[in-house]
């Protein structure tokens, strides 16, 4: 068995970061090469905890011109309308810092693995994962359109002391970097109200330096999700080809190495159409793939998802579309039951 078939994405529904590394050592621990803290407390939201930030910041104010954001899931449901942020009048935005958070709360878990680690609790290879956001994923869901320009490269600079602080405060060889790519792949399905013409370019060009701001040494990956704010997408997509698009994008622009790759599959896809635009992924052979293939209570479906994706795709891992922080608590056993199962029917 490899110690790289399972991917854990990030949230986890227990109660603090001891529990989310000791249940996934119990259940999942030969088949994991990395641990996050499962993002518990005020970070199961994702970055809703970046919109009370925002809201608190002396710097900042809802934007009385800026209208609001109505976030519908993909069958048109409307899950909320949010206020959106600008700079108040007079602040110099390249005078803004922001305290993200990320690196307290990460550098905190850290001292936690470390510990269960040096215990044998955690085996000693396993990296720790720390998942971050990108400028565009608060930017997009809580920030005037206005105010992008400014806010964008005030939140990365910010974003990348967090994450230099996260570096400074864990050994390379035990560090695993994820960007959580959510907002960008939207933008691509022109989810949004509005997107500049040059999107992609701009998208390429910030996954390329958020890559390469991750140190030498440290594991370096990319999740991409269709949102999944009460556990369903957002947008439903036709098929894998704006995945394989982001994908190779990222690949082409990081100047290091990308050690793994995630990408979703919907429940309803086992389909050659789905993952036929897979096929052109320009992965290195030492980047691992992860199929977000793996969903609750559904083993044959499961099965005939790992099935067509081999069909395209060679030597890659399992995972779950996207964490697991919005989803019913109770799933859990289940959940990891299903990627037990399915390590079986991927090396069948």
């Amino acid at each position: 068995m490899s110690r790289n078939d399972v991917h854990m994405v990030g949230s986890i529904p227990l109660a603090n970061a001891e529990d989310v590394f000791t249940r996934l050592c119990d259940s999942l621990g030969p088949h994991l090469c990395r641990l996050p803290d499962g993002e518990t407390g005020e970070r199961a939201r994702w970055i809703y905890w970046q919109r009370t930030m925002l809201e608190n910041h002396p710097d900042m104010e809802v934007d009385p011109d800026g209208g609001t954001l109505k976030l519908h899931e993909w069958d048109g449901t409307l899950l909320r309308e949010t206020d959106l942020m600008r700079f108040k009048p007079g602040v110099e935005p390249t005078r803004v810092s922001f305290e993200t958070g990320y690196d307290t709360a990460n550098i905190a878990s850290w001292q936690i693995f470390d510990r269960l680690q040096k215990a044998g609790t955690i085996p000693a290879d396993l990296r720790y994962q720390v998942a971050l956001p990108t400028p565009m994923s608060s930017a997009f869901m809580y920030v005037s359109p206005s105010a992008y320009e400014d806010y964008f490269p005030s939140y990365e600079k910010s974003l990348l002391a967090a994450l230099a602080n996260i570096a400074a405060a864990v050994p390379a060889e035990k560090l695993s970097i994820q960007w959580d790519i959510c907002q960008e792949v939207l933008v691509f399905e022109d989810y949004f109200p509005s997107r500049p013409d040059d999107y992609k370019e701009r998208i390429f060009a910030l996954m390329g330096r958020l890559g390469d701001a991750v140190p030498a040494g440290v594991e370096l990956g990319y999740h991409l999700c269709y949102g999944t704010p009460r556990d369903k997408h957002l947008v439903m997509p036709k098929d894998g080809a704006i995945l394989a698009e982001l994908g190779n994008g990222i690949l082409e622009r990081v100047g290091r190495m990308v050690d793994f790759l995630h990408l979703p599959v919907p429940q309803d896809r086992d389909d050659d159409a789905y993952f036929a635009p897979l096929g052109d992924l320009n992965l290195d052979p030492a980047t691992k793939l992860f199929l977000g293939l793996i969903h609750f209570d559904d083993t044959a479906g499961d099965r005939a998802r790992i099935r067509a994706a081999a069909k395209i795709c060679r030597d890659f891992g399992i995972a779950t579309e996207c964490g697991w922080g919005r989803a019913d608590p109770d799933r859990l056993f289940g959940l990891l039951q299903s990627h037990r199962e399915a390590v079986g029917v991927l090396k069948s």
